[in-house]
């Protein structure tokens, strides 16, 4: 037997098959490859064997043990020799599933590229240990090579010395995603989809069909739920949350910010927005419902309710060691919010101010005597013309009693700019 043999999927589907002596048997139709993981080898780069081969002869379709074919290169074409004949069960395989029909044309995710592809061939390898799958090939040469031009049109190229663009990702690097047949979850794709950041994993998303868009969006803990909710596009977020049973889609929203559940519940139908407020922790909801209240147009309907105040006589080192201490999400800390002991708004502190300053002096040393702010009922407009003015990462919102209320960043003003913009 040859060392290594390197094909393709399309060069050898609808090929002829011959017996031992040469005589044609049948055509070629599709592979099964198992998945199954080695115990103890489950960080190991993945390499599906091909188990089984689908054969049509006439009308007759059969299932074959691969482990009898031969694959070899004759005059620089595949040769395909069935040795025995073994019929087999796909039953047998547990984690298996069928190349040309779960695999070829269907979508699945580039991890390292974090997009979704389409697969136009499978690259696969026979050694003397077994034939494999190794690869997708996502690129142009893929598709050509399906409809058999890809050679005529390369000949063409030659004189410009040029080529046709090929992409191949290997194994390890794909995640299926259409989850409409429970055989076609490659090893480990929902895990690996989890690796991805927040904001690809829900790019790709809406990519998605709305049925394979609640498959992956149900596989996500709470945690990743939320993060990749608050990632997604408005009209996405509304359907995976009125798709969703209430319970979960509350669990869901209890995880995200103030603000952004209050945008995406403004979105909603009255009814469905207070079945979910209903549904929600006492806390939680009664937050959302204070935001709610504010009207697009004032300040108080951008704010996060997420910030963190300190007593105007804590020193720095208390401070940073409480932050330490809490470590709150970095998207809630762009400053730190210095009050009096009344609890009153005195000023905002900077983290880099904080962190250079003299870890034995106290905050309202250190802090801003004149200080930016905006009540919660000022009118958005001004908000842009103050950020760009004062070059400021967020601003305090008070209300008239000097009293906060919550934090404007100005990821929040520029998004909101935009969708003014979208909507002009």
């Amino acid at each position: 037997m040859t060392a290594q043999i390197t094909f393709h999927l399309s060069q050898i589907l609808g090929k002829s098959y011959l017996s031992d002596d040469g005589v044609t048997i049948g055509k070629i139709k599709d592979f099964l490859i198992d998945q199954t993981l080695i115990p103890g080898k489950e960080s190991e780069p993945i390499r599906p064997r091909v188990v089984a081969i689908k054969v049509k002869k006439g009308n007759d379709i059969r299932i074959l043990d691969f482990s009898s074919f031969e694959i070899k290169k004759f005059k620089r074409k595949l040769r395909v020799t069935c040795l025995e004949v073994h019929d087999i069960s796909p039953s047998v395989f547990a984690n298996s599933l069928w190349l040309a029909e779960n695999i070829l044309d269907k979508q699945i995710v580039d991890i390292n590229g974090r997009k979704l592809v389409r697969v136009n061939d499978v690259r696969m390898v026979m050694i003397p240990a077994g034939t494999y799958a190794i690869a997708v090939d996502v690129g142009m040469e893929g598709l050509l090579r399906r409809f058999g031009i890809d050679k005529p049109i390369q000949t063409v190229l030659d004189p410009f010395k040029a080529i046709i663009p090929g992409k191949f990702i290997l194994w390890d690097d794909i995640a299926a995603v259409d989850f409409s047949n429970a055989n076609i979850k490659l090893s480990k794709s929902i895990s690996r989809l989890n690796t991805l950041h927040p904001s690809d994993l829900a790019d790709i998303i809406e990519d998605l069909d709305k049925a394979t868009r609640m498959y992956i969006f149900a596989s996500l803990d709470e945690e990743q739920a939320a993060d990749v909710l608050e990632e997604l596009e408005p009209r996405a977020q509304i359907h995976i949350v009125e798709s969703l049973p209430v319970e979960k889609a509350a669990d869901v929203l209890e995880k995200m910010p103030a603000d952004e559940v209050a945008d995406l519940l403004d979105a909603l139908t009255d009814d469905k927005a207070e079945k979910l407020l209903e549904e929600m922790e006492k806390e939680s909801s009664e937050e959302v419902r204070e935001l709610l209240e504010y009207h697009d147009k004032y300040v108080g309907s951008l704010m996060s309710t997420d910030f963190y105040t300190f007593h105007e006589n804590r020193t720095v080192a208390e401070t940073l060691d409480e932050l330490h201490s809490e470590q709150p999400e970095p998207a809630h800390i762009y400053s730190i919010i210095v009050v009096d002991q009344f609890e009153r708004f005195l000023s905002a502190i900077s983290l880099g101010e904080l962190v250079i300053a003299d870890p034995s002096k106290s905050l309202k040393e250190i802090m801003n005597k004149n200080p930016i702010s905006v009540f919660d009922h000022d009118k958005t407009d001004s908000l842009a013309e103050l950020v760009s003015k004062y070059n400021l990462l967020s601003v305090p919102v008070i209300n008239q009693n000097r009293m906060m209320e919550g934090v404007v960043v100005v990821e929040d003003i520029v998004d909101d700019l935009l969708k003014r913009r979208k909507t002009r």
